[in-house]
């Protein structure tokens, strides 16, 4: 667990640190709210990973009698509610025994929070897949409560039946479903073809296959890694509310003309936000992730961290479009990236099955290692121990995630107990203050 891995190229300062492994083709990594990860293997478990890095004995859910697996099938999404916490819904997207789309709502067990209620499906969506792989598969609830739908191109190469720009289908699309209302689902409002010639479910089109998108935190954006068909990589970018953006596929591949019978003109098309090319060392396949919005690395705030399946690069999107890489962290086929509550990163390897927290690795020197304190344990429960390692007292602080201060008190040199016995189960930050510098620590109490 102790394995750190940097990559330094472009000035960059990406690294990877081991956090859990033992997983089985990873292909999904979300939170329900709390501390806990829960993973998706593609074969159809959902397991929960802990906030120290073990994996419960149990899985959250078994669905591998539900679903075809093989190359791009399998149990492949899934999305918590955002009132999990008191409906204990969440949402699934797999490939059935048929091998076509399936989204389906599934309940928390009324007796046990670390177990789903296998007998609780509801579908809410079934999509027929005409052949075996782009079947996209990430699901989103975005900012505004509806749930977001990465829907592949239907598959083959080429999109040989020009699925991705038929309004009337919905392969290659994005979709927004309002499954709080309706039977199963409604439309939300503000879908641009209600009324109009396209299916109601649309929020998007254009699309090959999206592997993975997720919504920056900050500002409600729609970030879109597609994946392209002989030579482009896009990562697209949807600003908040801006519905009915046509992204190009299959007459554009990127920025780059493609197959342009029955294509309009250029002034309907939505170009790539940033694109890259295969060849060499470029890789060939994009997997998406998210814009950093924690609070641990200010290097990285507001970046598009992404990764490529095929060359074990992590990558890196500032606010101009530009693209810089971090080195190969080899033997891992980057499937997924996971987000925590707080908004830091964690990044998954199908081949290796390990998950790595992403860490800035300028930070990584001795004397920040060290620092002025350390603090253990952590996870911790009625009682932390604060050591300080300068000379003179410390002003020990311990504030919310909101910024609120909870407590306070001095610690002299040496080693000092601080009383969280009235904390919830939650994260923290201390800053420990002496007269010449201060450091802040993450503190999760269980």
């Amino acid at each position: 667990m102790a394995c750190l891995l940097s990559g330094l190229t472009f000035a960059q300062t990406i690294g990877i640190q081991e956090f859990a492994d033992g997983f089985d083709d990873p292909v999904e990594l979300v939170h329900a709210g709390d501390s806990r990860f829960f993973v998706v293997e593609q074969a159809g478990l959902i397991k929960i990973l802990n906030s120290d890095g073990t994996t419960n004995a149990a899985p959250f859910l078994n669905l591998a009698n539900v679903i075809s697996t093989g190359s791009e099938r399998g149990l492949l999404g899934l999305a918590f509610h955002p009132d999990y916490a008191d409906n204990g819904y969440f949402f699934v997207n797999y490939t059935n025994t048929a091998g076509n789309t399936v989204v389906a709502r599934y309940s928390r067990s009324s007796s046990n929070p670390a177990l789903a209620d296998p007998t609780s499906a509801t579908t809410i969506i079934t999509i027929n897949q005409p052949y075996s792989n782009h079947n996209g598969g990430c699901l989103r609830f975005g900012p505004d409560g509806y749930l977001y739908i990465g829907m592949g191109d239907g598959g083959s190469g080429d999109d040989p039946e020009n699925r991705a720009q038929n309004l009337n289908e919905l392969l290659g699309k994005m979709l927004r479903l309002d499954v709080d209302n309706g039977a199963p689902y409604s439309i939300p409002p503000g879908n641009p073809y209600v009324g109009v010639t396209g299916a109601d479910e649309i929020w998007a089109y254009g699309l090959r296959n999206p592997w993975k998108f997720s919504f920056n935190k900050d500002n409600g954006d729609l970030w879109i890694a597609d994946v392209g068909q002989n030579n482009i990589e896009e990562i697209n970018k949807n600003p908040s509310a801006t519905a009915g953006l046509n992204y190009g596929w299959r007459c554009y591949e990127g920025n780059d003309p493609y197959i342009m019978d029955q294509c309009s003109g250029t002034g309907v098309y939505t170009m790539p936000f940033a694109q890259y090319t295969h060849g060499g060392t470029n890789g060939c396949s994009i997997t998406g992730g998210y814009v950093y919005t924690g609070g641990t690395y200010p290097a990285l705030q507001g970046k598009y961290i992404f990764a490529d399946y095929c060359n074990n690069k992590i990558g890196m999107v500032n606010e101009a479009g530009a693209i810089t890489y971090t080195a190969a962290f080899g033997g891992n086929n980057f499937t997924t990236f996971g987000e925590d509550m707080n908004g830091e990163l964690y990044i998954a390897g199908k081949s290796s099955g390990t998950i790595y927290r992403i860490i800035d690795t300028s930070l990584s020197t001795t004397a920040f290692n060290k620092g002025i304190s350390q603090i253990f344990p952590n996870p911790a429960t009625d009682e932390v121990t604060i050591n300080i390692t300068t000379t003179g007292t410390a002003i020990v602080s311990m504030y919310d995630l909101g910024g609120k201060l909870l407590l306070q008190q001095p610690i002299r040199e040496g080693s000092g107990q601080v009383n969280t016995s009235a904390l919830q189960s939650g994260l923290y930050l201390v800053e420990v203050k002496t007269a010449e510098e201060s450091q802040h620590h993450k503190l999760i109490i269980n």
